[in-house]
């Protein structure tokens, strides 16, 4: 027998692995220590209660032979499908029920949807990327190239009409940057899509924090449904990180290579996937009742603020950032020209504050940061004086 020797390719840690060594390293040698970690995008608010009652109750319903329920519907059941569907249409955007495949996060999905894809396609990414996008590709043995996010076109990279592309994948507002494209900008890139035959792989996992005017969806642009599929995630929306549960749209009318997509991936779904449990559907429907939307908006909002309280201080101390305004992540350009890596080791070592690397997420982020805003309200406070202590000496 033989490995898929593609894995040799991958870069030798995960990230958020390399982080963990690191930090538990620097805990080890100083147990004294109080650390503070705003790296990982992972949620500290609990779940909205309007979710955890409805959770509660659809786990009673198992325990009752006229409630029971097996195996769930591969695309999900339409309750939830319908609460999606309405849930787009609050922002104007048509998303039909049987266009929505719920599914355990965006994270699985985004790497699961190459299997309806062959390896001989050319896979675009931005760079800085969530590695996801990349590590899932190399594992197929696919062709990768990338489109550069820089300072100078505010890490929105556009696309070049040089480049032949057949899956391009797009988070907006972005991880790990936060920039947020238009919609003409979006409207460039479904053009370039259209033009070339090309998919766009669309993760909208942040949308429920843009506060200004842009495309909540890649479906609010013009031609978006014949050459997209979006993924979104309740993880940073609601809290669900630990419940698990997303969901992905592919429109009926998206077809490539004489076969219709959406088709495609029911059937792989069919094979692979055997749902969302039914305590986790009920409680995701929940989340787009209208009660249920003003609970985790409160949540949203404690994030927002967080946000806020880093990027003052960056704006205090005049270092470059983007991001924090419709997304949970700041990026800012690191200090006195420090390299990535280097100044998480600086700013562990003598702030004791945890943060990403820029470097890890691309070529082009190198020389940057991340950190985030899911962290709670104190720590976030008291990181945030640590780091303005450090970088004023």
């Amino acid at each position: 027998m033989k490995t898929n020797r593609n894995f040799n390719n991958l870069v030798p840690n995960y990230l958020f692995a390399e982080i963990a060594k690191r930090t538990n390293k620097f805990l080890k040698e100083n147990p004294d220590k109080s650390v503070i970690k705003l790296g990982i995008g992972d949620v500290t608010l609990p779940l909205a209660p309007i979710v955890v009652e409805a959770m509660k109750k659809g786990a009673d319903d198992l325990s009752k032979k006229e409630t029971f329920k097996g195996y769930p519907d591969y695309e999900g059941y339409e309750f939830l499908r319908q609460a999606i569907s309405d849930y787009y249409k609050s922002f104007g955007v048509d998303v039909k029920t049987d266009e929505v495949f719920v599914s355990d996060g965006a994270k699985s999905d985004c790497g699961n949807i190459g299997d309806i894809f062959s390896e001989d396609n050319t896979v675009l990414v931005t760079d800085p990327v969530y590695p996801v996008y990349v590590d899932s590709n190399i594992m197929a043995g696919r062709k990768i190239v990338y489109a550069a996010s820089t300072q100078e076109n505010g890490f929105a990279a556009m696309p070049d009409e040089n480049v032949k592309a057949d899956i391009i994948y797009l988070c907006s507002p972005n991880n790990p940057t936060g920039s947020a494209y238009t919609y003409d900008q979006l409207k460039k890139w479904v053009d370039y899509a259209t033009k070339n035959d090309a998919v766009i792989l669309y993760d909208a996992a942040y949308e429920a924090f843009i506060t200004e005017d842009l495309p909540r969806s890649i479906y609010a642009v013009e031609g978006a449904k014949s050459c997209a599929i979006e993924f979104c995630s309740l993880s940073k929306t609601a809290g669900f990180t630990g419940t698990r549960c997303g969901y992905t749209i592919i429109p009926k009318e998206l077809e490539r290579d004489g076969e219709n997509l959406h088709a495609l991936w029911y059937r792989r779904q069919a094979t692979k996937f055997n749902g969302v449990s039914w305590p986790v559907q009920c409680a995701a429907a929940a989340v787009f009742s209208e009660e249920g939307q003003k609970q985790i908006k409160e949540n949203i909002a404690y994030y927002q603020e967080n946000a806020k309280i880093i990027s003052s201080a960056l704006d205090e101390l005049g270092i470059y950032y983007t991001g924090g305004k419709n997304s949970p992540y700041i990026w800012l350009k690191c200090p006195n020209n420090m390299g990535s890596w280097e100044f998480f080791d600086f700013l562990l070592n003598e702030a004791n504050v945890v943060g990403t690397p820029g470097e890890g997420f691309g070529q082009n982020g190198e020389g940057y940061f991340r950190l985030t805003s899911f962290g709670d309200r104190d720590n976030t406070i008291e990181a945030v004086r640590r780091i303005k202590e450090l970088l004023k000496k």
